[in-house]
């Protein structure tokens, strides 16, 4: 996972974690001994690992989760553990359908990949020619931004540009018109960042050579071939399914039911919902190159691009013991021991989802672990231990231990957070409301209600209490998946003492939280 903060996968920390359980087609398939070895190694891990689950979920208390494995084209484990909802007694089987979070990305790009297939559109198809009104990178560079760049976090947007805007309830096409504000600088095609919102823009300009939305696009060239009959990228679609995961989150040591996770503005980065059953079947279409129960649902060749390396996540620490992170389109890229290929990707909602997806195409086995509770690493070790049980015979290391490390290392949020008690404010609270905007934001409203300062943001004009901590600063708690405490909001005043600007600091991790006010008090 990467540097240290709520928002799931971090550029760094992120992939960096997931060397150790993820990952070209081999240069030689395994003879038949070694294949007979395998599939000892896989009997004996199989037969562990539901001894692993019961013991994570005993050590951490996730409320649900549902394994399924792969290989040779069959599913050889589906299994689920726990509860949909604490307190319901309403058991996790291989139908009940999980929200996966960035899990969703490597199925947009099976989906680009099919259209790719289909002669619609091309990897390197520049992002202008489909969607002209989002651009992203001034003059020089918005006209050479292609899918390739967007689907592999290479197109010089910062790291999850644009996910702030989302916790304030803007939509899809809000957020990505609003991508242009933010500098790319040097990055664009030189260094990676994690973008939810560029991955996003690419699968709208897929969606629009398609002819449909994507949400609709999804269905009819992927999950409906398929027979995907759990899988939707629609929240609405989640949320009606009566066997469904509701999401849980840990505070200290106990869980809760958390508000939930609304992902539809992300939804090709993050907002599908799908059962172990459904996911099984589009595993067994990658392992198969394109191809599911007889039929080639994808061209191989379009899928195959999917999995050749485009970017180094994560450049070694010591370029002599360290690989490389390494990101295709929508995959992690590494290898096992013996220097076969592993495809893997991570999704994680802070508000209450965990997930994870590891492909082993030499030995045509995959698997894949769904949990409905906050990220603290239990798909991601348990996936480490299933993987040392295949490649050594027996677990290394504790898995669950160190994920709970890096997992409480990316939970630290990424803006300061208040620790200051409160003070009296340096004016009366009036001199500070009024309307305050900016292009990014959009606009803030300070308010005096019942003889406090209230905070208005987004387009429903969602309220938060302003607390004073003296010397015009106030603190607020913000809401949405990248909240993590109190905030600071810090006003500028004239000489009459009246608020000119104000500096929400959650909103300014890349630069744009600095409103300025609309009219004169």
């Amino acid at each position: 996972m990467t540097q240290t903060s709520r928002r799931f996968p971090r550029s760094g920390a992120m992939a960096a974690l997931l060397a150790v359980v993820c990952g070209a087609w081999p240069a030689a398939p395994l003879s038949p001994a070694s294949a007979a070895g395998a599939d000892r190694a896989l009997e004996v891990a199989l037969q562990q690992l539901p001894a692993l689950i019961d013991g994570a979920m005993a050590r951490t208390g996730v409320p649900g989760l549902v394994v399924v494995v792969v290989q040779d084209d069959r599913v050889v484990l589906l299994r689920g553990y726990g509860t949909r909802r604490l307190g319901s007694g309403m058991p996790v089987d291989g139908d009940t359908v999980f929200q996966l979070a960035s899990l969703s990305k490597p199925i947009a790009t099976t989906v680009i990949a099919a259209l790719v297939g289909d002669g619609r559109i091309g990897w390197d198809t520049p992002l202008s020619q489909r969607l002209p009104e989002v651009r992203i990178g001034g003059p020089a560079i918005a006209p050479k931004i292609t899918l390739r760049d967007l689907l592999s976090h290479r197109s010089g947007l910062p790291d999850h540009a644009g996910d702030d805007l989302e916790d304030l309830g803007f939509d899809r096409a809000t957020i990505l018109s609003r991508l242009a504000l933010f500098d790319t600088a040097n990055r664009f095609r030189a260094s990676y960042a994690y973008t939810n919102f560029g991955f996003t823009a690419a699968g709208e300009a897929a969606a629009r050579a398609g002819g449909s939305d994507w949400e609709e696009l999804s269905a009819q060239r992927l999950y409906r071939p398929l027979g995907m009959t759990r899988t939707s990228s629609r929240h609405a679609d989640f949320l009606a399914t009566p066997n469904r995961a509701d999401l849980h989150q840990r505070q200290g040591a106990r869980w809760r039911l958390s508000p939930g996770r609304q992902p539809d503005a992300q939804s090709p980065a993050g907002g599908v919902s799908a059962s172990g059953r459904d996911l099984a079947r589009w595993m067994r279409l990658q392992l198969n190159r394109g191809r599911l129960d007889g039929r080639t649902v994808v061209q191989a060749e379009a899928l195959d691009e999917t999995h050749r390396p485009q970017v180094i996540s994560v450049p070694p620490a010591d370029p002599v013991r360290d690989q490389a992170g390494i990101y295709a389109l929508g995959w992690n890229v590494g290898y096992d021991p013996g220097g076969r290929l592993r495809l893997s990707h991570s999704g994680a909602f802070s508000l209450g989802a965990a997930t994870s997806v590891t492909l082993l195409p030499a030995r045509r086995l995959g698997i894949a672990i769904l949990t409905n509770g906050t990220p603290i690493g239990v798909p991601e070790s348990l996936t480490a231990s299933f993987l040392d049980l295949l490649d050594h015979g027996r677990v290394r290391r504790d898995y669950g231990a160190l994920m709970a490390e890096a997992f409480a290392s990316i939970l630290r949020p990424d803006y300061p957070l208040v620790s200051e008690p409160p003070r009296p404010p340096a004016l009366a609270l009036e001199r500070y409301t009024g309307t305050y905007r900016n292009a990014y934001v959009g606009e803030a409203r300070v308010n005096l209600v019942e003889g406090r300062l209230q905070l208005s943001l987004g387009p429903r004009n969602r309220t938060a209490a302003l607390t004073s901590l003296g010397n015009h600063r106030f603190a607020y708690t913000p809401f949405g998946e990248n909240a993590a405490g109190p905030s600071a909001v810090s006003f500028s005043v004239d000489r009459k003492g009246h608020g000119t600007q104000l500096r929400i600091d959650n909103l300014n991790t890349h630069g744009l939280g600095t409103l300025q006010r609309s009219a004169a008090p």
